[in-house]
This record gives structure tokens, C-alpha cells and sequence, in this order.
């Protein structure tokens, strides 16, 4: 029974709100205005935000989890120092060693190419990035074949002509048709398609990464690149993949402590090879995001904090004009509590409808940022949850100081009011 009559106490206070900011619809609405500003900016960032954390961990996924990339680097000769990649120094024996000497390595698989060339299918033709590897370089990049097989041990030891096709290549040489089995010229030299990998999607920089087609790495030293600088088993990069759990930079170190003895180098002499990790690179574009949405998001709060105090603003100015409703009201037996429960839910009842004007900012704002600047935003229910949560407070806060003013008036005082 006082549950109902306390619910039907706050309905009524509730009505008695939306009259009073009725009443004065220009001054409420800019009350408003700081919560609108500061919800939909906070929904906006932190949506911002969100989304570029699930870009990022797609990232990750798509690079392969635990990767560290070897790639050539170069040497010195009478005091001129070459640029990444001018000299080759790495071997498939590096990987081999790699793989089989540092206990913290899952898989080493060397590669060579990603070079640009014309691949041929009848009259069709299109320009992609071919790519000698070796069987484990579908593991390491935990790269899936969707349809065929992938390519085998026995592949690269008889240099075998076949080829796995990306998703990019299959959509634009063979349209609907299925492309295993079926034959592509990669100058001039034919081969069969084996298998079709798995979509990847863009990576970091932007690059399609399904823009590919991957021999043999034999094949591609015999048929299509000929020996890099004139080496036989010379390889551009050397892809790494760290097992679950073990420590990065311990396996980076041990990496480059091999490979300098096994390259001969004095301990005055520069690494004649580079190592990088590709979720550092991807994790700095995220911090980057995470700093401009907690940015945006603090001037969000400031707005927010505006917008409270112009509701105690609008609320004491209320409190002012109505001092004599406030002594009528307890003239006629209303206690303190009622009109500090009545003052409180009309600045709850500001805060909120400005949060849902605000919420509906936020969102058309993430939608607006997805659409023109190609951000990906992600939008939570508990995101709008919290904005509720977070539009209330602030009308209780600021609401407090003007409604507990109004329940303390002396009723006589207010009657003699004018």
C-alpha cells in the first residue's frame, strides 16, 4: 500500500515537472543544451573508441597471433651503409635454424616476393602481389583454406606449378565460378589452382590483403623471381610464430642472438637483418585511437558538468519565482520531504530528457563519423545504459542544493511573498 501511494506521489511530481518546464520552454531547453553536449559527445567518443579496439583485435587476428617478422636488412662496404632490404642476408637455413633451435618458436616460414605481377585466366587479367612460400607459412599467419588443399612439403621439393588464389584475385578472374582445378598463367608460365584462402580483409596500412597469390617458394625462385642477388636459398623475410605463452622480446633476443652468430657478426657490427612485431604497430594505432576518444570524452564531462550547473541555475531561479506555491502547498499540509521529492524529480526530469536528446546526438554523431571519415564505430546497449545512469546523477546532484533550498522555506515567509 506505501509502495503504491510513494509511486503515485512520484507520478504526480513527475506531471507537476514536465508542467513547470513547459511553462518556461526556452530557458529549459537551454538548460538542457550542457547534458545534450555532454551525453552525445562522451556516446560518440567512447563509441569511437570501441570500434577501434574491435578494428584493432581484428587486426591482430588477421596478422596472426605471436608474430615477430624477420626481414633482410643490410651491410656496410667502405663506410656506406645500404638501406633495409638492399642486401639479402637471410637464408631458408636461418628459418630452419630458427625453428628448430629456440624452443620458444612454434614455426619459422621463409618467403620471398609479394611482388606485383600480371596473373592470366583466358581473357581476363589482373595485377596482384605473387608470393613464393613454404607449408608453414599458412600456419604461422593462421591463414585457412576455404576450399582445395593448401600447399605441401612435396609442392616445394618438386617445385611443383600450383598456386592458392585470394579472395580478391578468385572475385575478379573467375566471378562466381569456383577457380580449384582450374589454370592461371603468371608470366606466361601456367599453373593450377590448389585451393582458395580464407578472407582476411584489410590490414593495417589499408592493404587488401586477399590481393594475393602464394606458390611454391621453389617454384618461385625456379620460375618467376630466379635467385635473389644470385644465392641459392636466399629468402626476403622469415615469418615467426612465438608459442602461446611465451614471452615476445625473450624470443626477439634469442632471435637476433642466433642469427648474428649465424651471420658471423662481430659485436661492433650492426644487425644485418630487421626485427619487427606487428601487434606493436597495431596496438600504437590503438592507443592512438583510445587517447583522442578519452580526449573527447573529457571535454564530453566538462560539458556535462556545465550542463549541471546550468540546472541548478534554471532550479534556484525556479525555486525564487515559485516560493509562494512552495508556501501554499504547505500551508495546505504538504511536509519538506514532498516538495524536496517535487524539486528533485523536476531537475532529474530536465537532466534526463537532455540525456535522451543527448543519446540520440551520440548516436547519429558515431553513425555521421562511421559514414564520412570511414571510422569504425561500435555502439553498446550498456553504453546508453550508462548515459541513462549517467543523466540521472546529474540531475540528483545538481538538483539537490535548489530543492533542499525550497524544503527548508518557512511557510509564513513564503506566504508574505509577492
Amino acid at each position: 500500500m506505501l509502495g503504491a501511494l510513494s509511486a503515485l506521489m512520484i507520478l504526480e511530481n513527475a506531471r507537476s515537472a514536465a508542467h513547470a518546464l513547459r511553462v518556461n520552454k526556452l530557458r529549459s531547453s537551454l538548460a538542457m543544451l550542457g547534458i545534450i553536449i555532454g551525453v552525445g559527445s562522451v556516446i560518440a567518443m567512447v563509441a569511437v573508441g570501441a570500434g577501434a579496439h574491435a578494428r584493432v583485435t581484428e587486426q591482430i587476428q588477421s596478422l596472426g597471433a605471436n608474430l615477430i617478422i624477420v626481414t633482410a636488412g643490410s651491410r656496410s662496404s667502405s663506410g656506406v651503409r645500404g638501406g633495409q632490404g638492399s642486401q639479402v642476408t637471410l637464408t631458408e637455413d636461418d628459418a630452419i635454424a630458427i625453428q628448430h633451435q629456440i624452443s620458444a618458436v612454434q614455426a619459422a616460414a621463409p618467403a620471398s616476393g609479394h611482388t606485383p605481377m600480371q596473373v592470366v585466366h583466358r581473357n581476363f587479367n589482373w595485377a596482384t602481389g605473387v608470393l613464393g612460400i613454404t607449408p608453414e607459412t599458412l600456419e604461422v599467419k593462421e591463414w585457412d583454406i576455404v576450399d582445395g588443399r593448401p600447399i605441401t612439403a612435396e609442392d616445394h621439393r618438386g617445385a611443383a606449378k600450383v598456386v592458392l588464389v585470394g579472395q580478391t584475385v578468385a572475385r575478379n578472374l573467375f566471378g562466381d565460378e569456383n577457380p580449384i582445378g582450374l589454370s592461371l598463367r603468371i608470366r606466361r608460365v601456367p599453373f593450377t589452382i590448389i585451393g582458395l584462402l580464407g578472407l582476411k580483409g584489410q590490414n593495417t596500412f589499408g592493404q587488401d590483403q586477399d590481393d594475393i597469390v602464394m606458390v611454391p617458394l621453389s617454384t618461385a625462385r625456379q620460375k618467376l623471381f630466379g635467385r635473389i642477388q644470385g644465392k641459392v636459398r636466399a629468402v626476403w623475410v622469415i615469418i615467426v610464430k612465438i608459442r602461446q605463452g611465451e614471452d615476445l622480446d625473450d624470443a626477439e633476443a634469442q632471435i637476433r642472438e642466433l642469427l648474428r652468430q649465424r651471420h658471423g657478426l662481430q659485436p661492433y657490427q650492426d644487425d644485418d637483418f630487421t626485427l619487427r612485431n606487428p601487434s606493436e604497430v597495431v596496438q600504437a594505432h590503438e592507443e592512438a585511437s583510445r587517447v583522442m576518444a578519452y580526449l573527447l570524452a573529457t571535454i564530453g564531462s566538462v560539458s556535462l558538468l556545465v550542463g549541471g550547473i546550468g540546472i541548478m541555475n534554471i532550479m534556484l531561479v525556479s525555486v525564487t519565482e515559485r516560493t509562494r506555491e512552495i508556501g501554499l502547498r504547505m500551508a495546505v499540509g504538504a511536509r519538506s520531504r514532498d516538495i524536496l521529492t517535487q524539486f528533485l524529480v523536476e531537475a532529474v526530469t530536465l537532466s534526463l530528457i537532455g540525456g535522451a536528446f543527448g543519446i540520440a546526438v551520440g548516436v547519429g554523431g558515431a553513425s555521421a563519423i562511421s559514414y564520412f571519415a570511414e571510422w569504425r564505430t561500435l555502439i553498446e546497449a550498456e553504453l546508453i545504459v550508462v548515459a541513462c545512469g549517467v543523466a540521472t546523477a546529474v540531475g540528483i546532484v545538481f538538483g539537490f542544493y535548489p530543492a533542499y533550498r525550497a524544503a527548508r522555506l518557512d511557510p509564513m515567509e513564503a506566504l508574505r511573498t509577492e
